[in-house]
């Protein structure tokens, strides 16, 4: 395999959409535009973890690299859904979409009650990487077909990326992040390239060792929603029920960002029951919880690192606000506030040393033109392994049939087949 590649072109900036308004960023236009790729990368090909260094790419997290103009980012629309049962079993349909119950002003909520005696909790050992956006796909071909006429290709989808929206999210804030890395796998299919997150060691060590009081607290998150989402119009949150955290409705949106046409899928916590909400993903609504803030300082920390997670989940499928719980030491609710992503960037502006939604959105575009110009095998055999630690480049790796490749057989094999699966039943996983 040729293992020179060349120098990446990059992306035009452009205007942001005028319905996601952002404040642009005119400064250092492109200033450090010819500094941002380095040399590094090595080949594994089988099982053998051997892994050779050779000269190549690095792409740099530095954020001065990406203070230009806010990138295009088309108005995400919603092309499907789909649902996970109590069972992690999934259904092509919104069978677990909740509506949004707005509490009164004093809501005293307990999230504590029920951790240990009403709380069934997914197995987050399983990794089940791609295959529920997979499976959407498969039972909702004929909405993507291929709008390139000369791809003549059985797996084209027509989209350049395919991926959740968590891993995006974790794209968005890497210019920022300081303590977490992470390991991305990408495979191209049909001229698409699918992104799927590989767990690093130090984030598997944390989950297996995590402390009883971490795993109440992150309890306490999926509680709140219980006290606040209904599971239709006409009914009222059951806070006296059971919260399984297998069950989930999720969104499946395309969009573009710059020339990077992008579907992926995110988790939907509730949406407005007013019926004269508009269309989703407008009508969405993204619940959270967070320590009161007691002081100044507290406000500042609150601004310059949680609403930087909170804006970059939100802002990507296009969730037009977030309703957060603000809980005292014992986990009890006493405030809530709303916020609106289009007005994050403002509320953020005077702090000192903040974050930037233009360095965020320009660094993801970026990365997916780095991941373009790197990934150059069209085989699901073959996995591309990108990886970052704080304070470092933008890595990756090559490896053909290893533990890193995560298409399923089933899916290539019925994306070759008819090009309509469309069914409202649920999608049972091809048999090898």
């Amino acid at each position: 395999m040729d293992q020179r590649h060349r120098r990446p072109q990059h992306p035009h900036s452009s205007h942001n959409d005028p319905q996601l308004a952002h404040r642009r960023d005119d400064s250092d236009k492109g200033r450090f535009q010819h500094k941002r790729f380095r040399s590094n990368y090595h080949h594994q090909a089988g099982p053998s973890p051997v892994t050779p260094p050779y000269e190549s790419q690095t792409l740099s997290t530095n954020k001065q690299l990406y203070e230009r103009d806010f990138p295009l980012y088309k108005q995400p629309v919603e092309v499907g859904s789909f649902s996970l049962d109590s069972e992690r079993r999934f259904f092509n349909d919104a069978r677990q979409l909740r509506y949004y119950v707005e509490p009164s002003n004093n809501p005293n909520f307990d999230l504590r009650d029920g951790y240990k005696d009403r709380f069934v909790k997914r197995d987050d050992g399983v990794k089940e990487k791609l295959d529920h956006i997979l499976r959407w796909i498969l039972a909702n071909r004929s909405k993507l077909q291929s709008q390139d006429a000369a791809t003549p290709s059985p797996y084209a989808l027509g989209v350049d990326f395919v991926t959740w929206r968590g891993h995006l999210t974790k794209l968005l804030t890497t210019p920022y992040e300081m303590r977490e890395g992470w390991l991305l796998a990408v495979t191209k299919l049909g001229g698409t390239l699918y992104i799927s997150e590989v767990e690093t060691e130090a984030a598997r060590k944390e989950r297996e060792h995590r402390p009883e009081r971490l795993e109440e607290m992150m309890y306490w998150g999926y509680k709140f929603e219980q006290y606040t989402c209904a599971d239709s119009v006409q009914s009222l949150p059951d806070p006296g029920g059971v919260v399984n955290t297998n069950e989930a409705f999720c969104t499946v949106v395309q969009t573009r960002l710059a020339e990077h046409r992008l579907l992926f899928s995110g988790e939907v916590d509730c949406r407005d029951k007013d019926p004269n909400a508009p269309a989703p993903p407008a009508c969405y609504v993204e619940l959270k919880t967070s320590a009161e803030i007691c002081t100044p300082k507290q406000r500042s920390n609150f601004h310059r690192f949680k609403l930087l997670k909170w804006w970059a989940q939100s802002f990507l499928p296009g969730v037009p606000r977030i309703v957060a719980g603000f809980k005292d030491h014992e986990g009890v609710v006493v405030s809530m506030e709303t916020f609106h992503i289009s007005k994050i960037s403002q509320l953020i502006k005077n702090e000192y040393n903040c974050w930037r939604p233009t360095v965020c959105m320009n660094f993801c575009c970026d990365f997916l033109s780095f991941v373009k110009d790197v990934v150059k095998e069209d085989d699901p055999r073959v996995v591309y392994l990108f990886s970052w630690d704080p304070h470092r480049d933008v890595s990756f790796s090559i490896h053909t049939d290893t533990q890193y490749s995560f298409l399923p057989d089933w899916y290539v094999r019925e994306l070759r087949g008819p090009s309509s699966h469309d069914t409202n039943h649920r999608c049972r996983t091809p048999q090898p």
